[in-house]
C-alpha cells in the first residue's frame, strides 16, 4: 500500500454532511482528502428505489447547488442525482471503496490506514452518518444470502414467501409494498402492537391488512432461527416454523462504533450511546478529530437531519482555520 502525501484534513464518509464539510474545506484551499467505504452518499444509495424525502429540496441543498425536483419532495434517484452534481460541481476530491481500517497518533498529526493506501494528516472529520451498521438479530442462520438487511424495491419478492421483521415505518412500508406486488408476506413483531410512531398514513393501513388476514403477523415474537427453507419463530402459544424465501430484517442501524472505537472516539454510557463531543466545536475527545452530522445524535435519530446539520460543516472549519493561524 502506498503513503499519501500530508493532508490538512481527512473526511471519512462521503454523505451529505461529508460533502458539504468537503467543500467548505475546499473554499478555504486546505489541502484534504474524503475517504469512503462505499459508494458515494451510500446511505442514501441504500434507501429503498421508491423512497421520498420528507424534507423539501431546498432543505437538503448543499454548497448553493440548487436542487430542482419534479416535486416538493425529491425522490431518491433525484437526490443520488443532485449529490453526483454537487460532487462534479465542486470537483470534491473523493476516494471511494476505500475502507477506514485504523486511525493512529503519529508526532502530533494521525495515521489514516484504509483498505487501499496509508494516509497522514492533521486533523480528521468523521462523518459517517447513521446507516452505517444494520442492527445484528443475533440468531443462527442471519448470515444466509436470502436475509436482507436493505430494502430496494418489491420486484425480486413477487410470489415469494417472505417474513418482514420489525413493527417501525419501514417494516411496515416493506411489507404493504411487496404484499401489494404479489408477495406471501408474514411479519415478525416484538411488541404487542405495530408501534404508534408508524406513519399516520400507513398504520391503519397496515394494521388493516393484518385484521383481514391479508398480511400475517405473529406479535409478542421473536426469530429463533433462520434455515435454507423455513424460519423458526418463537410466539407466545410456542415455536411455530414457516415456510420461507426470504428475510427483510427491518431492525433498524446504528452508527458505525466499531470505527469510533478503533479511533477513541469516547462513547456516553447515555441510552443513545452518544459520542463525546464539544457542542460548540464538535470537536471529540481526541484533540483535532471532530464528528459532523446525525452521528452526533448516537442512537437518537429523531434529532439531527441533513437540513439541521449541514451548520456543522462550518462550525467545524471555522474551529480548524482558527488552529491553523495560531
Amino acid at each position: 500500500m502506498s503513503n499519501k502525501a500530508p493532508y490538512d484534513l481527512i473526511i471519512i464518509g462521503a454523505g451529505p454532511i461529508g460533502l458539504a464539510c468537503a467543500i467548505q474545506a475546499a473554499q478555504h484551499q486546505l489541502n484534504y482528502v474524503v475517504l469512503e467505504q462505499g459508494v458515494l452518499v451510500n446511505s442514501l444509495y441504500h434507501f429503498p428505489t421508491n423512497m421520498t424525502f420528507f424534507s423539501t429540496s431546498n432543505l437538503l441543498e448543499i454548497g448553493e447547488v440548487p436542487f430542482i425536483s419534479h416535486s416538493d419532495k425529491p425522490t431518491r434517484r433525484e437526490a443520488l442525482e443532485y449529490y453526483r452534481r454537487v460532487w462534479q460541481s465542486w470537483k470534491l476530491n473523493i476516494k471511494l471503496y476505500e475502507e477506514v481500517l485504523t486511525v493512529n497518533p503519529v508526532n502530533g498529526k494521525y495515521q489514516v490506514q484504509t483498505s487501499r493506501a496509508s494516509y497522514q494528516t492533521q486533523f480528521i472529520i468523521v462523518s459517517t452518518g447513521f446507516f452505517g451498521k444494520a442492527v445484528s438479530m443475533n440468531v443462527p442462520g442471519e448470515d444466509l444470502p436470502k436475509v436482507r438487511h436493505y430494502y430496494d424495491e418489491a420486484h425480486p419478492y413477487i410470489g415469494q414467501k417472505i417474513l418482514v421483521i420489525g413493527a417501525s415505518n419501514s417494516a411496515c412500508d416493506v411489507a404493504l409494498e411487496t404484499y401489494q406486488k404479489g408477495a406471501e408476506v408474514t411479519m415478525s413483531i416484538r411488541s404487542e402492537n405495530i408501534y404508534e410512531r408508524v406513519k399516520y398514513w400507513i398504520k391503519p393501513n397496515i394494521e388493516n391488512r393484518i385484521k383481514e388476514g391479508s398480511i400475517k403477523a405473529y406479535f409478542n415474537t421473536k426469530v429463533k432461527e433462520i434455515r435454507l427453507r423455513d424460519v423458526v419463530l418463537d410466539t407466545p402459544e410456542g415455536l411455530v416454523v414457516l415456510e420461507n424465501d426470504f428475510v427483510l430484517a427491518m431492525t433498524g442501524y446504528q452508527p458505525d462504533y466499531g470505527l469510533l472505537s478503533s479511533v477513541g472516539i469516547q462513547i456516553q454510557s447515555d441510552e443513545f450511546q452518544t459520542p463525546v463531543f464539544n457542542e460548540e466545536t464538535l470537536e471529540t475527545n481526541l484533540p483535532n478529530v471532530y464528528l459532523a452530522g446525525v452521528i452526533c445524535g448516537g442512537l437518537k435519530t429523531n434529532v439531527l437531519f441533513i437540513e439541521n446539520s449541514r451548520i456543522h460543516a462550518q462550525t467545524i472549519i471555522s474551529d480548524i482555520l482558527g488552529k491553523l493561524v495560531k
